[in-house]
């Protein structure tokens, strides 16, 4: 079992993960001024970091979440239980490392995945 996969494939286990709970309300006061919130639903939001990729581990990664939606299987730390969800990539950002004998090595990669 991998921390994460993406449309049933494994991915490199990321150097940094954090997954927010975001309670999605409506929300306004009443006549007496009291708060009434109306909870419509509860989603996920993935942060993922990775400090070094190979080329080959990036193109992949990246060609995974160039869809518009697609289905994430990860651990959620409310139960720590798997948990399946769809999902689509925010802005993806990737830095080089370095360019050697015709090979680029790549730093500091990160992106969210946010559930739909």
């Amino acid at each position: 079992m991998s921390l994460i996969s993406i449309n049933g494939v494994e991915i490199s286990t990321p150097s940094d993960y954090k997954v927010s709970i975001m309670d999605i309300n409506k929300a306004e006061r009443n006549a007496r001024g009291d708060i009434i919130i109306e909870r419509i639903t509860t989603k996920r939001k993935i942060e993922l970091a990775w400090k070094y990729l190979s080329k080959e581990d990036l193109s992949n990664l990246f060609n995974l979440v160039s869809g518009t939606f697609f289905s994430v299987d990860y651990i959620d730390p409310q139960d720590g239980n798997n948990r399946s969800g769809t999902f689509y990539a925010g802005d993806r950002s990737s830095g080089a490392l370095d360019f050697m004998n015709g090979l680029i090595r790549y730093k500091d990669i990160k992106f969210n995945l946010i559930e739909r």
